[in-house]
């Protein structure tokens, strides 16, 4: 069975701080916007909650020295899909297979491409983690044509034969963030608006599970629920504050993702709004910095473990690859980040 231990967290958490540092020469206007965050975080230790096990495990499969897997993820440039990567390529390593990880750079065009390529290469598997779940289709059908396996990642395509779907418990992950928001900022009642990202099934899950908690709470509408092209921080900041000018009655935000949250707190801070929480979903080190503090108006997130969920899918993959059915999705449960998480 899978387990999840607080040294696996801790690991999670150590493996996103490498990831920030490596993307901090990026320059990000919206973030501009922001104070630099106190590294509240880094002076304190982070502890959650131990979660249940996957509902299913697909380990201890045997190895083929032979295997060739072609990786297309969505993006490198995010500490997310850094330590999704990791996990696959350590994971590759120890079992002794190639492994063929490229990036699509979040541009469909490209991301189909690298299937064909990957089709023409005749890889034994192939492993997509969508630009768009309905654009990617085509790719996915072509690698069936191929008889070659495709297993999606993080995000799953809508149509297609998928022989398995490893990603984050999002409803699980969703619903976390709803219930904190309803019971814990809310108090049960208040206007909340929802900037989601409605091309990516994983944010539609996301979304479904914050929607089932709030539903438990009739004094809390959700009056808004908009898209925000690509799940920027500077989409973001554009979209929440066109959102708060026409609804100034808004009690709390749910970022579909950090870079939506993060860009989300800019807007406030430029609106001078302080009355107004948000919640996010991802756990970066960035976002922690500010959960940490208490004072921050982002107030929790939904935390996944993406090197979990990297490993997880290379196994599946040796384990289909070896004549053994694996399951048509493996979800891997999420937790949650609020002030309560750091104890100094």
């Amino acid at each position: 069975m899978i387990q999840k231990t607080k040294r696996q967290y801790n690991a999670v958490i150590a493996l996103w701080s490498t990831a920030a540092l490596l993307l901090a020469g990026c320059t990000n206007k919206a973030a501009e916007n922001l104070p630099a965050p106190v590294n509240v975080a880094s002076k304190q230790t982070l502890t959650l909650p131990e979660p249940p096990e996957p509902s299913i495990a697909v380990l201890s499969a045997p190895a083929n020295k032979n295997y060739t897997v072609g990786v297309s993820l969505l993006t490198q440039d995010d500490p997310f899909y850094i330590a999704l990567k990791k996990g696959m390529v350590k994971e590759a390593a120890k079992e002794k297979i190639t492994l063929v990880p490229l990036s699509a750079d979040k541009d469909l065009n490209k991301q189909i491409n690298q299937v064909q390529n990957f089709i023409a290469q005749r890889v034994n598997a192939i492993v997509i983690c969508p630009v768009d779940s309905e654009g990617v289709i085509s790719a996915v059908q072509a690698a069936n044509n191929a008889h070659i396996p495709v297993f999606t990642a993080d995000i799953t395509a809508n149509g297609g034969k998928i022989v398995s779907y490893i990603a984050s418990d999002n409803v699980q992950g969703g619903r976390l963030a709803g219930e904190y928001a309803a019971k814990t900022l809310l108090h049960g009642t208040g206007n909340v608006a929802i900037l989601d990202l409605k091309t990516v099934s994983s944010v539609e899950d996301r979304v479904k599970g914050f929607k089932e908690a709030l539903a438990a709470y009739p004094g809390i509408h959700v009056v808004s629920d908009i898209d925000v092209p690509n799940a920027t921080r500077e989409n973001a900041v554009d979209k929440a504050t066109n959102l708060l000018t026409a609804n100034p009655n808004i009690n709390l935000i749910f970022g579909c993702n950090d870079p939506v949250a993060l860009g989300t707190l800019s807007a406030l801070k430029q609106m001078n709004k302080t009355d107004v929480s948000i919640v996010g979903y991802d756990a970066t080190p960035e976002a922690q910095n500010y959960i940490a503090t208490g004072t921050s108006m982002l107030k929790a997130d939904a935390i996944q473990f993406p090197d979990l969920i990297g490993k997880t899918t290379v196994d599946a993959i040796i384990k289909y690859l070896g004549g053994t059915p694996v399951p048509a999705q493996i979800p891997i449960p999420t937790g949650l980040v609020t002030p309560a998480s750091f104890k100094k």
